[in-house]
């Protein structure tokens, strides 16, 4: 009797291993979830072409705003994000009105300002960025003349002076910014002290590049002996000094190109001067001196009129 009550209570507990089959039939069914997607777009180029972010891991805190909806709704395909990697470029100077007189035309800053005997500028034009000589240069250069020049041609101009040194040159500079009221006045003494001479070695006011601020005109030790007169500044025989051949073989590499050749009279419109260099930066100036034609011969042949030249 004892034997067969213990049958019955041992038939009775429950088990202690549960059935997998059952356990897994009766389990409640879960929602599928699908790993967070990380974006990793760059701030402001939202809704641009090309700025869908790339699929990520799986975080271990995700941000709400980064972790996809668990909803049924499809995710969309994930591109890889496009960085443009262009460097941008400066602002351009506005476009100058060519539309007005010359006489009324104020020219931007920039380095390549067309100005010729036709094309002038008006006599209110005054260029940015004016700066003294004499803290930058010895008084052996500027020659104790009160000589301005626009700042963006001092770094070259020092560099190329001190070369010239060092090459055992002596090189000066005479003339640098000259105002439109200022060439007025220069152009009047060269008529009273050389009139045969005037037309070649000043241009009317506002038809000279020395308004512009980027031109120097350089000077010579050589020149008086060569030429026989002592108080000599200017003289087309610059081109025979040591100094007047480094600059037409060498300046170019400094930015500088010579304004008016020899050969470029009918073009320019002024005569000879071997000691005028303008500064149009190192790729227009290494351009003109390879294809050996001067800054206005390239602009006419390639620009618009700058502005409506005035009648006589």
């Amino acid at each position: 009797m004892l034997l067969i009550l213990a049958l019955a209570l041992a038939a009775c507990a429950p088990s202690t291993t549960p059935d997998p089959a059952t356990v897994e039939a009766q389990a409640p069914t879960l929602p599928a979830i699908r790993p967070p997607v990380v974006t990793t777009g760059l701030p402001g180029t939202t809704g641009l072409p090309g700025t869908t972010g790339l699929p990520g891991t799986t975080a271990p805190s995700p941000a709400p705003a980064t972790v996809a909806p668990t909803n049924p709704t499809p995710v969309p395909t994930l591109v890889p994000e496009i960085v443009s990697t262009t460097i941008p470029t400066a602002t351009a100077e506005p476009t100058p009105d060519r539309n007005i007189s010359c006489s009324r035309r104020i020219a931007d800053n920039g380095l390549l300002t067309m100005v010729t005997l036709t094309y002038g500028l008006s006599r209110d034009f005054e260029p940015r960025g004016l700066v003294s000589l004499s803290g930058y240069l010895p008084g052996d250069v500027t020659l104790g003349y009160p000589t301005e020049l626009r700042r963006i041609i001092i770094g070259p101009l020092v560099t190329m002076i001190a070369d010239m040194q060092a090459a055992g040159l002596q090189p000066s500079i005479i003339s640098g910014y000259r105002s439109y009221s200022a060439q007025a006045i220069a152009r009047q003494k060269w008529l009273e002290k050389e009139p045969e001479r005037a037309n070649i070695l000043s241009a009317p006011p506002g038809h000279s590049e020395h308004q512009l601020g980027t031109v120097v005109d350089f000077g010579s030790p050589e020149l008086a002996e060569i030429v026989g007169q002592e108080d000599i500044e200017f003289h087309t025989w610059f081109y025979k000094t040591s100094e007047g051949i480094w600059l037409l073989e060498n300046a170019h590499r400094y930015g500088f190109t010579l304004s008016y050749p020899f050969e470029a009279f009918e073009t320019t419109g002024f005569f000879y001067e071997p000691w005028h260099f303008r500064y149009v930066g190192e790729e227009m100036a290494t351009y003109l001196h390879e294809a050996g034609i001067s800054l206005t011969e390239h602009q006419l042949a390639t620009e618009p009129p700058p502005c409506i030249p005035d009648t006589p």
